[in-house]
């Protein structure tokens, strides 16, 4: 198993940025692909980025693409989500989670394994 707790949520203003960290704990960080998802009120969880387990690949929404960039750090067991030109839109609870069995960095919710317990993300205009 794999324990997973996100920080860096935070009230920003439109046009600013913030960074998102997800440290793991439990088995090897190594063998987890990685995704952050969010969920604002009222609505379903959806995909924003994920990663594969080395780094090398690396998928995005379009509604964050070039804005959002998704990062991992193996030997600290923890993955990123860089923000920038946040918009209001991008207010929601940001969740991490890890998929242990492919190593393919999925925008499919159901494929992820283990959840964190979301960091909240306020975007005022």
């Amino acid at each position: 198993q794999v324990q997973l707790v996100e920080s860096g949520g935070d009230l920003v203003q439109a046009g600013g940025s913030l960074r998102l960290s997800c440290a793991a704990s439990g088995r090897t960080f190594s063998t987890y692909a990685m995704g952050w998802f969010r969920q604002a009120p009222g609505k379903e969880r959806e995909f924003v980025a994920a990663i594969s387990r080395s780094g090398g690949s690396t998928s995005y929404a379009d509604s964050v693409k070039g804005r959002f960039t998704i990062s991992r750090d193996n030997a600290k067991n923890t993955v990123y989500l860089q923000m920038s030109s946040l918009k209001p839109e991008d207010t929601a609870v940001y969740y991490c989670a890890a998929d242990y069995h492919w190593d393919i960095p999925s925008r499919n919710k159901i494929q992820y394994d283990y959840w964190g317990q979301g960091t909240q993300v306020t975007v005022s205009s």
